[in-house]
């Protein structure tokens, strides 16, 4: 799954970035500075510069990682959106619920040949 937020500041983003892969509740979290957001907000339009986060985690830390970025997040109404991935390249896949599962080690997979592509959910 991945999850998007944006925040005003580059301060903020990694804020969010490192408490949420420190706390394994995300394998890795992109800041991608400069998205120019344009917007409503309380009746009139906004254009801001703004720093977008893409969070890779599973399904099911869904509500956790949704629940931490609102504590840590400035914004009144932040936007938090997750999109399940449908394919994934397989050891990715499995890096990612590796080092988003909580229990993880940094053992390598010694089995066989395996398909390329992965369904990522839980």
């Amino acid at each position: 799954m991945v999850v998007f937020t944006t925040v005003g500041t580059q301060e903020q983003a990694l804020d969010i970035a490192h408490h949420l892969v420190r706390s394994r509740l995300a394998a890795c979290v992109n800041i991608l500075p400069g998205v120019r957001s344009v917007f409503r907000w309380k009746g009139k339009v906004d254009d801001e510069t703004e720093f977008l986060l893409m969070t890779k985690t599973v399904e099911a830390n869904f509500e956790a990682v949704k629940d931490e970025i609102r504590k840590l997040h400035a914004y009144e109404l932040p936007e938090i959106l997750g999109y399940p991935v449908t394919f994934a390249e397989k050891a990715f896949a499995g890096w990612i619920v590796e080092s988003s599962s909580g229990a993880g080690g940094d053992e390598e997979d010694d089995e066989g040949e395996e398909e390329p592509l992965e369904r990522l959910s839980e």
